[in-house]
């Protein structure tokens, strides 16, 4: 008695899932057998994704021809007449009036008064007599042949020595722009009591009247003499130039 519950005790799950088994194949074959009506026939009711309906083509008929009616209709003799348009009768333009033909001006026989003639100012002082004179030089002995120079006295009508002048050389001395120089009357007394001096050089060189030497009134600044040109020569023998002046006669 015993053996036969323990084999009753062991046979009942076998039976439940034989159940389980059963009830999984005709779940199986009802979803085969549904998709097999679904696929063969589509519009059944069951199908959730039926196929769509076509569109039934609606047919427009024809719209009536409209047929347009003129408003007005011409009679059938009518032609239209072109009215004349009136000539332009050409108005002749006014005759010019002639201009007044101009007076001619009077013609100028006066004489034009010339006007004052600019006049060369009196110079007080001229180049003496004899000058310009080249010479060795004789008051720079030991300089010898390294300088040339302008030297000279100016003296009244009596010889009197004249005093206090301005002594200015100016030009273009050995190719070169030659600064102004200024010397005094008097104050190189080996040349008289008027003496003066400028030095141009430190050799001497040849230039033809590209120098200038004049007088001037140390009150007023004003030139008492006559822009005087001179020349110089490339010889140690000739390497002082003298120019004296004397003053002019009334």
């Amino acid at each position: 008695m015993v053996e036969t519950k323990k084999t009753r005790r062991r046979s009942r799950p076998g039976f439940i899932w034989n159940i389980l088994t059963c009830g999984v194949l005709l779940v199986t074959l009802c979803i085969g057998s549904t998709l097999g009506l679904i696929y063969f026939f589509p519009n059944l009711s069951i199908n959730p994704f039926p196929p769509a309906t076509d569109i039934p083509t609606v047919e427009i008929p024809p719209s009536p021809t409209q047929t347009s009616t003129p408003r007005y209709q011409l009679p059938p003799t009518w032609t239209p007449t072109a009215t004349e348009q009136p000539t332009a009768t050409n108005t002749p333009a006014p005759s010019p009036t002639p201009l007044i033909s101009p007076t001619p001006l009077p013609t100028d026989t006066s004489t034009p008064t010339p006007g004052p003639t600019a006049t060369k100012p009196a110079f007080v002082f001229s180049v003496q007599q004899g000058s310009p004179q080249a010479i060795p030089n004789i008051y720079h002995q030991d300089l010898g042949c390294n300088w040339i120079g302008v030297a000279g006295q100016v003296l009244t009508l009596n010889g009197a020595p004249v005093t206090g002048l301005i002594v200015q050389v100016s030009g273009v001395a050995d190719g070169k722009t030659f600064s102004p120089q200024l010397s005094l009357t008097g104050v190189m007394r080996e040349y008289g009591p008027s003496g003066f001096e400028i030095q141009i050089g430190d050799k001497p060189f040849d230039s033809t009247n590209s120098l200038f030497i004049q007088l001037f009134e140390p009150a007023t600044n004003l030139p008492v003499s006559d822009k005087i040109s001179f020349s110089t020569f490339n010889d140690c023998q000739k390497n002082l130039i003298l120019i004296n002046f004397v003053k002019k006669t009334n």
